[in-house]
């Protein structure tokens, strides 16, 4: 049977990381691989490039779509996708999975979505296919949001959760047509690597933990250190919590010297005090990449502030993590949560810590409350009739305590502090010289889109564009 798999562009972009980071859809490789497993033919078409969707499903003709959706600002953007595959294709079976999919599916539940899978994919996705192609009952596929005539009626549960080596490798041939696309920093193409999923740790910001119930799965080491040596140079690990295992992480890095695995680059994101106590285990990886990084999440400046997110980790963590990473020679990323209830002393703390430790190559968001965790619950009549493209983490999605004005010139101001500040400390020529002459033109377009994050005025534009109180009735879904 013919299956297309679709990434949609996420949508709204205007501010963040975003055009810093453009990597492969991973889970969609995984579940491009489960199906090719069972004699289908799989075509995934990545919409962040030409052409669109509807060009994709008039050339493969497809019984099935299934639509990634990994975050909540593109819920729209989703359904959107789905009435251009339907109205396309009307016979189509159309699915829906992804994180934040499965972590509230109710703003996907419309006529033009045939069914949303509320678990990992590598399980579920194989038994939809099987049962669309052999006509069987999909209220027996387990882990779904199935529309019927009566309405949306959700299937039982998975047995338990799917075992990360039900598919070892991911097909990542399927991307081929993409892969010089996929970017993250200076580094140009980037290969997505998974070696576990989930986070026992519970963050009140995070939607992870409260998805996955706390639970950590690991993929088998032999996979893994296979996954590794058949990427490219440049390597962006996407575990939510690298090193979490300290055994099994050893004998990860052992494996990958034994195999002759060393990288130009690897990126891998952590906690603070796992690093704090896991020297060895540090020592131990350096040597797999001429640089690399590690994404922290600092997320504040103070102990209040880490103690009022649920962080489990101190402001001393903080500090000792990047002192042992640098005395490693570890470059150090991170970011910082930004509160709307901040005043203005908030934000001149988090400038004097930045200062203090050296982290002009953090990052800034605003604290949201993403769909799926308690926090988005109990803030859920703040939010009420916003659109969902307001979810990136950049957005006011409700007045903050000093006035959206004065918060966005501060917000700004933030990221003045940053190294992607052109008119800072690391001028565009310094940014230029770290790349290869053909990646040129590439870093001017990314570091042109970035300044935007420097200019209170843009945000207040688009602040005062899309809030509820203008864009009242606008949302699309639920």
């Amino acid at each position: 049977m013919n299956i297309l798999l679709l990434r949609p562009h996420p949508g709204n972009d205007l501010f963040g990381l975003g055009p810093f980071f453009c990597v492969e859809p991973l889970g969609l490789e995984y579940l491009g691989a489960a199906l090719i497993s069972k004699g289908h033919e799989v075509t995934i078409a990545d919409l962040r490039f030409r052409p669109g969707a509807v060009t994709w499903v008039k050339r493969t003709r497809p019984r099935m779509v299934g639509i990634g959706c990994l975050h909540a600002l593109e819920f729209d953007r989703i359904v959107s996708t789905a009435r251009e595959v339907r109205r396309t294709s009307p016979e189509a079976f159309i699915l829906v999975g992804g994180h934040a999919a499965a972590a509230f599916p109710d703003a996907l539940e419309c006529d033009d979505i045939d069914a949303i899978a509320v678990d990992d994919g590598e399980e579920i996705v194989p038994a939809v296919a099987e049962a669309v192609e052999k006509g069987l009952s999909l209220a027996d596929v387990p882990g779904l949001r199935l529309r019927t005539r009566d309405g949306w009626m959700s299937t039982p549960p998975l047995a338990q959760r799917t075992s990360l080596d039900l598919v070892p490798l991911p097909a990542r041939h399927l991307v081929d047509r993409h892969r010089g696309g996929y970017h993250c920093l200076l580094f140009k193409p980037v290969w997505l690597i998974e070696t576990a999923r989930g986070c026992p740790h519970n963050c009140s910001f995070c939607s992870v933990w409260q998805l996955y119930d706390r639970t950590c799965r690991e993929r088998n080491l032999d996979a893994v250190v296979e996954d590794f040596a058949a990427c490219g140079d440049a390597v962006f690990v996407a575990d939510d919590l690298f090193w979490y295992n300290p055994a099994r992480s050893l004998a990860l890095a052992a494996a990958l010297k034994r195999r002759g695995v060393f990288k130009r680059w690897i990126l891998v994101q952590t906690r603070t005090d796992l690093i704090r106590r896991s020297a060895e285990l540090m020592e131990a990886w350096r040597p797999l990449a001429k640089d690399f990084d590690i994404f922290l999440g600092l997320e504040a400046a103070s102990d209040k502030g880490l103690d009022g997110l649920d962080k489990g980790a101190g402001l001393e963590d903080s500090i000792e993590a990047v002192r042992i990473a640098r005395s490693l020679k570890y470059g150090i990323n991170g970011n910082f949560l930004i509160d709307t209830d901040w005043t203005e002393d908030d934000f001149r703390e988090l400038w004097d810590f930045i200062e203090q430790h050296g982290l002009q190559r953090a990052g800034f968001t605003i604290r949201t409350p993403l769909p799926g965790t308690d926090y988005y619950r109990q803030m859920s009549d703040r939010v009420a009739g916003q659109q969902w493209s307001n979810y990136d983490m950049h957005h006011l999605l409700w007045e903050p305590c000093i006035g959206a004005e004065r918060f966005f010139e501060l917000y700004a101001e933030t990221w003045r502090r940053s190294i992607l500040n052109t008119a800072g400390d690391k001028g565009i020529m310094d940014w230029i010289r770290q790349v290869r002459p053909s990646q040129i033109p590439y870093i001017i377009r990314v570091l042109w889109r970035t300044q935007r994050m420097m200019k209170p005025a843009e945000y207040l534009k688009e602040h005062l564009a899309t809030r509820p109180d203008v864009t009242r009735g606008k949302r699309t879904t639920a």
